[in-house]
């Protein structure tokens, strides 16, 4: 396992493990889609996670799953630490580091790259960005910016809602499909909960003209487990 995404947790648990609460997830998905692109090739996904979270608002992980991007690379592993707190009901702020870091050939590594995160939520919509100076190990800056807004029907289902914009800010180094500088990602999932399982099942699509970001069925099951 990376060596810095230990040390995220480590930080963390510095922090005051006294109040801290500890959570793992583990999730079955009919594909890994990251914005949109798939993972695995179209192929299910095993994930899981490790979270922290301390009263204060600070809090860290650690998250897995299996990809397949036709080379050796075989698994993905992300560590995250951040800071969210509610000013007022409704209204919050989140902020944080994550780095991503691939593994199983000798040069998945390469890929590895940190990114700064802003997630705002406003009376009921969440307005996030990310930012990468070194996307996917390539020397050139990345951003994405994306609205959710998640839709309650009754108290057991609920219709999850979001639009993003991905954007490579010089497309000499990187571009989507040979020479664009962006794509858009939509996704609607309906989420519920039943026997201690979350449950969704949804559509999730792009603009990409790759089949990579094919307008795909998506579906996930996982149970969270706190200790």
């Amino acid at each position: 396992m990376n060596t810095r995404t230990l040390c995220l947790l480590a930080m963390a648990g510095g922090a005051g493990t006294a109040q801290a609460d500890w959570s793992a997830t583990l999730t079955g998905a009919s594909d890994y889609l990251f914005n949109g692109v798939t993972q695995t090739g179209h192929q299910p996904a095993v994930q899981g996670s490790l979270d922290w979270s301390g009263d204060a608002g600070l809090y860290a992980g650690l998250w897995a799953s299996n990809v397949d991007f036709g080379d050796d690379t075989e698994a993905e592993v992300d560590g995250y630490l951040g800071y969210r707190f509610e000013f007022r009901p409704g209204y919050s702020v989140d902020a944080g580091l994550a780095f991503y870091t691939y593994h199983g050939g000798r040069d998945s590594s390469d890929a590895d790259y940190p990114e700064a995160y802003l997630k705002l939520g406003i009376a009921g919509f969440n307005l996030n960005a990310w930012y990468a100076h070194d996307y996917s190990g390539l020397d050139v800056g990345h951003v994405v910016v994306m609205l959710q807004k998640d839709f309650e029907i009754n108290d057991r289902w609920t219709i999850a809602t979001q639009l993003s914009r991905s954007t490579s800010l010089d497309t000499d180094r990187f571009a989507w499909d040979g020479d664009r500088d962006h794509y858009l990602h939509w996704q609607i999932m309906n989420r519920t909960s039943y026997a201690g399982f979350d449950l969704a099942l949804g559509l999730s699509g792009t603009t990409l003209s790759d089949e990579a970001g094919d307008t795909a069925v998506l579906f996930t099951i996982g149970r969270t487990f706190t200790f």
